[in-house]
């Protein structure tokens, strides 16, 4: 039995699609439940808090898709793995929406709490860029057509774009920002309370589950694609 046949990759990706569907909108309900109903107002910013529960876990999503796309690119271009060039070419759109709905989230939290829709502050700014190398990994990865070079301008992209993950991350602490500190911290003790950190992870569990369906449908197409001209396996 040839596991990477497209016969048998498709077999296994519609499985994980029902998963998926079979559980998703259980999951959204009660996380939309928690994060708009049991969640606290804050004290200051009142229910436009509640902006958090789609806007942080979206930049969370973006971020990392950008670095895994970053890595599958740069390892396909040392050892040459075709199926990493579909993974990343089915995850870029993705990790585009994500970044664009962290931007116009903020910029919607921006106006009440900064009394803008936005400014040119570290955090903004690095994200906007971070949208930019999205841009240019989909329009290389749709019009550029020579495979040989194809290749080289993505792993650049890469690499350049990568360098920006980490400007990101700490920009609120390089730089003076409208931006907070962050509030969450995976090592160490959060200053957020439980009462809104349980329904943002919720909510991230929700919009991963979304971003994994929307990739499965995605890699499904391109292995159609493929299929379609005669190639039996990746």
């Amino acid at each position: 039995m040839d596991f990477f046949s497209f016969g048998n990759i498709i077999v296994y990706i519609d499985k994980f699609i029902k998963f998926i569907n079979s559980i998703f909108f259980i999951i959204l309900i009660v996380g939309l439940t928690f994060a708009l109903i049991f969640s606290p107002v804050d004290y200051l910013q009142g229910d436009t808090v509640r902006i958090m529960y789609v806007h942080v876990p979206s930049a969370w999503i973006g971020l990392s898709i950008f670095s895994l796309i970053a890595i599958s690119t740069m390892l396909n271009f040392v050892f040459k793995i075709k199926n990493l060039f579909l993974f990343v070419k089915s995850l870029a759109p993705i990790g585009l929406m994500f970044t664009c709905l962290s931007i116009v989230t903020g910029s919607l939290w921006g106006k009440p709490t900064w009394g803008t829709w936005w400014a040119w502050d570290a955090r903004l700014t690095s994200m906007l860029v971070l949208m930019l190398f999205y841009v240019l990994f989909i329009l290389s990865l749709k019009y550029l057509k020579n495979k040989e070079y194809l290749p080289k301008i993505l792993s650049t992209l890469s690499i350049l774009g990568i360098i920006n993950i980490p400007i990101i991350k700490y920009s609120v602490e390089w730089w003076s920002t409208l931006h907070q500190p962050a509030s969450i911290k995976f090592m160490g003790a959060s200053s957020i309370h439980p009462s809104m950190l349980f329904p943002l992870f919720l909510m991230l569990l929700v919009l991963l589950l979304y971003c994994a369906l929307i990739f499965l449908m995605k890699y499904k197409t391109e292995i159609i694609k493929i299929k379609k001209k005669n190639i039996k396996r990746l």
